[in-house]
Order: C-alpha cells, then sequence, then structure tokens
C-alpha cells in the first residue's frame, strides 16, 4: 500500500493502537570515527537550496555522523518536487549513497479545504507551503500536481522502493536504541511510524524537532508573522500530538531559538569562497532566511553547542480553535495526566560563533 493510501486510511480514524508510556534522560551521541552516531532525517525538503535542504550539510559534513537515510513529507512544498530536489542535491553532493524514502502526501486529517475554513473563522496563516505560501490559497490543487520541472535539473538517482514510515521502523529496529531522528517539517511520517508499530518510538534513541514555538503572538506583531507561525505544527497537528506522546527515550525541541540566527549573503559569500559543486549550489539557490533546519541537525549532531535548555511538558493542541496547532507546555506538576504528555529538552541558547564557522567547514568539506 503505497503511503499516500495509509494517510488516508488513518486520517478515517481508525488507528487506534496503544502507545507505551516512558521517560528518560537525554542521551548524548558517541564521538568516535569507528563508532559514528546513526541518524535518519525526515523533513519537508524545499528547494532548491535554502534551509530544508541545507539541512543536511551538519549530518553530511561530520565524520562522526552516519546517516541512514532521508525521509519526505509534504509541508513546504509537495513530496514529490521535494524528494526531487533532495536527490538532485545528493547527486551534485556525490552521496547517492544514501536512501531517500518518499512518505506522505498528505497529513493525517488536515486539508486544503480545512485550512482555507480556519483562515475565515480565525485568521490568515501567512505560510502555507504546499497549499499556497503566502498567498490565499483558493488555486491550491487538493491533490499532488505532477512533478514540476526543477532549475537545478532532474535526479537520476531514484527514490528508495520503501515508503517512509516503513523505512523509519525497519531501519530503528535493524540498530534498536542507536537511531536519532532529526525532524525538521510537519511529523507525518513519525506519526504513522508510530500507529503502524508502537514500539518504533520506544526503540529508537532521540527524537531532535524543528517546531513547538511558544509564546510567539507578540512576536508575530512587532516581527515577522511567518517565522511565529511553527508551520510545522500547523500543517498536521493530528501528527505533531501523537508523536509527542509517543514513548521516545529523550524528545528535544528546537523551537523559537531557530529563529536566531539568518542565513545572509555576506555570510554566504563566506562559504562561497571555497568552490565546490556544493557551495555553488548554495550560492546560487541563497535563501536569506532563517537557519531552523540546519540548526536542527546540527544540535542532533554535536549536542555540545546547546548552552541553555530548559525542561518541560509539551504538548500540541488538536481542539479545532484558534489555538489548533500551537504548542503549550506545563512543569511538572502542573502537567495534565490524561494526555500523556511527555518531558522534553527545549533549546534555549547555543553556540552560534560555532554553529555558523562549523557549518562552512561541513560545506567546505562536500
Amino acid at each position: 500500500m503505497r503511503l499516500t493510501a495509509l494517510s488516508r486510511f488513518f486520517s478515517l480514524g481508525t488507528c487506534a493502537l496503544a502507545v507505551a508510556l516512558c521517560t528518560t534522560a537525554p542521551s548524548t551521541y558517541a564521538a568516535s570515527a569507528q563508532d559514528p552516531a546513526l541518524v535518519i532525517e525526515d523533513n519537508d525538503f524545499l528547494g532548491p537550496g535554502g534551509s530544508d535542504i541545507q539541512s543536511t550539510i551538519p549530518l553530511l559534513g561530520n565524520p562522526h555522523i552516519k546517516v541512514l537515510g532521508f525521509t519526505v513529507t509534504t509541508g513546504d512544498d509537495w513530496e514529490n518536487a521535494e524528494s526531487a530536489h533532495l536527490r538532485r542535491f545528493l547527486e551534485l553532493a556525490k552521496r547517492t549513497d544514501i536512501p531517500v524514502a518518499e512518505g506522505a502526501v498528505y497529513p493525517l486529517l488536515n486539508t486544503p479545504a480545512l485550512m482555507r475554513l480556519h483562515e475565515q473563522e480565525f485568521g490568515r496563516i501567512p505560510w502555507k507551503g504546499a497549499w499556497g505560501g503566502l498567498g490565499d490559497g483558493t488555486t491550491v490543487p487538493e491533490t499532488q500536481p505532477a512533478l514540476p520541472k526543477l532549475p537545478e535539473g532532474l535526479p537520476s538517482t531514484p527514490a528508495a522502493q520503501e515508503t517512509a514510515a516503513l523505512f523509519l521502523i525497519r531501519a530503528v529496529h535493524e540498530h534498536p536504541h542507536q537511531v536519532t531522528i532529526v525532524a525538521a517539517g510537519p511529523l507525518t511520517n513519525l506519526a504513522l511510524a508510530i500507529r503502524l508499530d508502537p514500539s518504533f518510538a520506544a526503540t529508537a534513541k532521540h527524537l531532535v524537532f524543528m517546531g513547538g514555538l511558544l509564546d510567539t503572538d507578540l512576536m508575530s506583531v512587532t516581527g515577522n508573522a511567518n517565522f511565529a507561525s511553527d508551520f510545522n505544527m500547523i500543517f498536521d497537528p493530528e501528527a505533531a500530538h501523537i508523536t509527542l506522546t509517543a514513548p521516545w527515550p529523550a524528545i528535544t525541541v528546537v523551537g523559537n531559538i531557530s529563529n536566531s540566527v539568518a542565513m545572509t549573503k555576506a555570510y554566504m559569500a563566506r562559504i562561497a569562497q571555497k568552490s565546490t559543486p556544493v557551495t555553488r549550489y548554495l550560492s546560487q539557490y541563497i535563501s536569506p532566511l532563517p537557519m531552523w533546519d540546519e540548526m536542527t541537525t546540527a544540535i542532533a549532531a554535536d549536542p555540545s553547542l546547546v548552552t541553555q535548555s530548559v525542561k518541560a511538558y509539551m504538548d500540541i493542541d488538536t481542539s479545532q480553535g484558534s489555538h489548533y496547532g500551537h504548542a503549550r507546555v506545563w512543569p511538572k506538576d502542573l502537567a495534565p495526566r490524561t494526555q500523556h504528555v511527555r518531558e522534553v529538552t527545549i533549546v534555549q541558547k547555543i553556540d552560534e560563533a560555532r554553529f555558523l564557522n562549523t557549518f562552512m567547514q561541513q560545506a567546505h568539506s562536500l
């Protein structure tokens, strides 16, 4: 069964598998080149260039990381285009040895029509990704369109035969308690894996995800509303809730902090001082936006980048109201007991200078 069909199947509410509970402290990665840390990145790889594609660099350029694969889900763009952009970039980076597993084309419940209805009642969502970007979404197709022409050229490397949810489950069980999942897009693929296999999350090592922004109402008034919208959670709130209440051994949240460092033309010029196929690609398709996903993968690859964090209990609101898709947090003694909320580590500060210097070195190494 294609994952598209699986997504529709689960969206009918027929998945009712129980999820076990456990909470343990985050663990660190192996620092030995002989025993690299195992990572899978799940993302909505909008391309060419930009934060989504550039998020691969802290993983590909780190000799202490072994990337088992990339999994793709609709979010910033439709899944078929994202997969093609990613596979083309991996060809330029000479890393076609890493499989790309295509995943969910649609969220579990959300649709373009439902998002437009939500906007009519509660106000415009500034970024809707595949469903209209910054426009009003009125011309967005209800189904995934055919693969468009890519400015960087179509890839010749095919996607993996396995769908994303099944790839994730298999990889985790082949390496029990060793695989870190880095999620920088909507969490649909992870929710599907959890519903297919209730032991999936507990068999992984760590979930590091970009999202779960908090207290951003004022930021949307005084700054860039798009940067405050928490798109990854809003696009598929039910998947985010399923994922955050699953029994991961540890969860790290890269939320508000992800807005703190931006890609600039000056910084890209420094990267482009060394001319390689990768740096020429990055420079050609520069997107001067916050380094949301790059920071997330960098923290997953090197947790010592984090200089300040706080522990809390987190969940995503799935009620049909103005806070649909928004994150909520509680201290332990106030956390609800009936929602199976789990402790997470929320990143508050990182070593920004080291992050930028290391990212540049890693881009040069590819």
